[in-house]
């Protein structure tokens, strides 16, 4: 009767110990799957975080996304369901940029990178250069890909950007943070900063 004991409680042993190798398994199948890929060291200071006390929020219409700026910033004129947000220099000229779309097409986290690219020079930009890519990466109760690049636009300014498509429960939304080179490293803080803050 012990003996038969002993092979009962070895085989449920045997049993859970499975279990446990199948969970674990599966559990390391979707760590691995949310892991970063790419250029990861160049979005090493996207940290998601609630918005920075006296920022303004603007909610896109109609979608649970919202995009956040110092309040010094202004909203600007975009295409319908869009938000746009603004910072101008003393010339009046734009120093810094956000904007958010919801997804319009084909656009994903696994095309991104070329999507981004084509994309800009669908919109007549030239000199598109693809700087830094890297998927798998965390926002705020979502996940995304993001690139950075830089263009130069018909009327021969060029821009620096982080563009990123993320994906929340309801909705997939691209964010877009730009500036002038020149303005780059005085505005890269905030605009890295209201990536990092965004939620959709």
């Amino acid at each position: 009767m012990t003996a038969r004991r002993n092979s009962i409680a070895m085989a449920s042993v045997v049993v859970f110990l499975a279990f446990v190798a199948v969970a674990v398994a599966a559990r390391g199948g979707r760590d691995s799957r949310q892991t970063a890929t790419g250029d990861t060291a160049a979005f090493a200071w996207l940290h998601p975080g609630v918005v920075p006390a006296g920022w303004t929020t603007r909610r896109l219409p109609g979608s649970p996304a919202r995009l956040s700026a110092p309040s010094s910033w202004r909203s600007a004129a975009g295409d319908p369901g869009t938000a746009t947000m603004v910072s101008r220099g003393p010339s009046g000229r734009i120093v810094g940029y956000l904007n958010a779309t919801p997804r319009q097409g084909d656009e994903s986290a696994a095309n991104w990178s070329t999507f981004r690219v084509d994309h800009n020079g669908d919109e007549g930009d030239r000199d598109v250069r693809l700087l830094a890519s890297a998927t798998g990466l965390r926002f705020r109760a979502a996940t995304g890909a993001c690139v950075i690049d830089s263009y130069l636009t018909t009327s021969g300014h060029r821009f620096r950007e982080i563009a990123c498509i993320v994906s929340g429960r309801s909705a997939t939304t691209v964010i877009v943070a730009a500036a002038p080179p020149a303005h780059w490293a005085v505005e890269a803080p905030v605009l890295e900063r209201a990536v990092s803050s965004f939620t959709t």
